[in-house]
């Protein structure tokens, strides 16, 4: 295999927009989205605005993120570089934080340097906090389930008077769960939020997700909560989008959509399957793009260096993600063979850490630690794990699945063609054998080009004795 296969600098093409003007940027991040807009292929809702928007620029079919987690997946998008080479290994509250070296790498600290005006409405998460240089901050003050105040406040961002370019990212927390002040345990998906959405979907036979296959009343009450968030954040995107066209800005602004996980469900967040690393992915890049529907298989890894390269600038570490530049200006353009995906820890405990690379058929993940830890098996109050024990499962696939989920083997093979939810491994059969080895070939590839310092048993006992320290 050819070196920097995975890894690219931003570099490249960097020059060509240094002599134009630099574009506005807009980074649209949505909390626990995963591929349930109709833009994707949903039929339980409509998303008419998010469709819009992917209409507008490029709708990546394949995109991951790094690592389905909230800290670790923003600290990528934040630097262009994997959890493992940023330092945010789990959530930003255990204590963990991006290395020390990465504080003047992040967007905002590169482009407010190059002069833009940087400014985020919701969500940072990612520490140290305060080494983020934003001139406008509504991380903790904007409740962006509240979409019409998101709206107010992007407007206003927008609306100010400066020569400069600006870099603005705007974090809903819809599709997410969250927890009342009353009843801080429980984790709710209510059906609206101030009205929205206007006509909500109803629990029924439909809400059931094909990565779970669990049917109970309360499961379906949970998965239409879910789907509501995404139809109130839908509208939300509308507000924004009609706000930058008010602003004059919108054909000087660069727009990247990505959700930051999947769905906080079991076998999607915190996990490296499918349903948890695959997201909604679209970029508006005006005088770039053009509308159009891309097989490159794409990372938020990729999000820093895209950024960088239309403001001109460069990043002052080398990235492990790449300019999208090549597709965005020809979405039939060669790119990466292989896409990588990883997990260490959500909260505090239990240190699980995965490895997970998928080609355009098949798909290897790496449980480092099968057989002496297990990973957890809830999410956000998500009662799929205990409810596929009840016996009406016994002997199904999906019992089968779930086993697997609870107490993985070390390796994981699954053929996304035939089985696009991996209930069926295949690893260790003879017939798949050259494509075990292939796929084994190229995340030991990944991971020595991206420097994984968990290639080092030492690094995993560090952080194997944090966790019981914890």
């Amino acid at each position: 295999m050819r070196r920097r296969t995975f890894l690219a600098s931003a570099a490249a093409g960097a020059a060509q927009t240094r002599t134009a003007r630099r574009p506005n940027i807009l980074l649209i991040t949505a909390d626990d989205l995963g591929l349930c807009l109709s833009c994707y292929g949903e039929t339980r809702i409509k998303t008419p605005h998010l469709d819009s928007l992917a209409g507008s620029g490029v709708r990546f079919r394949t995109a991951y993120v790094t690592q389905a987690s909230c800290s670790p997946s923003r600290s990528s998008m934040f630097t262009g570089l994997y959890p493992h080479g940023t330092g945010q290994y789990g959530l930003a509250n255990t204590g963990l934080a991006l290395h020390d070296n990465l504080h003047q790498a992040t967007i905002p600290a590169v482009l407010k340097k190059a002069g833009y005006r940087t400014g985020i409405i919701g969500k940072l998460h990612v520490e140290p906090e305060d080494t983020f240089p934003f001139d406008f901050l509504h991380k903790n003050s904007a409740n962006t389930r509240k979409v019409r105040d998101v709206a107010t406040l992007a407007g206003g961002f927008l609306s100010a008077k400066s020569e400069d370019p600006f870099f603005l990212m705007v974090n809903y927390s819809d599709p997410h769960a969250f927890r009342l002040p009353d009843n801080p345990r429980e984790w709710n998906f209510p059906p609206q939020v101030d009205g929205l959405p206007e006509n909500p979907y109803p629990p029924g036979p439909t809400a059931v997700f094909d990565f779970q296959q669990i049917d109970t009343p309360e499961q379906r009450v949970r998965v239409a909560g879910y789907y509501n968030a995404i139809q109130r954040l839908d509208t939300g995107i509308g507000m924004l989008m009609d706000t930058l066209r008010k602003s004059g800005k919108e054909q000087e602004t660069v727009i990247l959509f990505v959700g930051d996980h999947g769905p906080p469900f079991a076998r999607g967040k915190t996990t490296t399957y499918e349903s948890g690393l695959r997201v909604p992915y679209m970029v508006r890049w005006p005088g770039l793009s053009k509308p159009a529907v891309s097989d490159a298989m794409v990372s938020t890894v990729d999000l820093a260096p895209t950024i960088f390269d239309a403001a001109g600038v460069t990043s002052p570490v080398r990235m492990h993600g790449r300019s999208l530049r090549p597709v965005l200006a020809n979405s039939k353009a060669e790119w990466r063979r292989y896409l990588a995906g990883e997990f260490h820890f959500h909260g505090a405990t239990p240190f699980y850490p995965r490895r997970a690379i998928r080609d355009d058929r098949y798909k290897l993940i790496h449980n480092l630690l099968a057989g002496r830890n297990k990973p957890s098996t809830g999410i956000d109050g998500d009662k799929a794990y205990p409810i596929s024990r009840d016996s009406r499962y016994d002997g199904t696939p999906v019992r089968a699945a779930f086993d697997t989920f609870a107490n993985p083997p070390e390796f994981e093979l699954y053929d996304l063609r035939g089985d696009p939810v991996e209930f069926r491994n295949l690893a260790g059969q003879p017939a798949l054998k050259s494509t075990e080895d292939r796929m084994k070939q190229a995340l030991l590839d990944w991971r020595k080009e991206s420097s994984d310092p968990f290639l080092d048993p030492a690094m995993i006992e560090k952080m194997a004795r944090r966790t019981v320290q914890a």
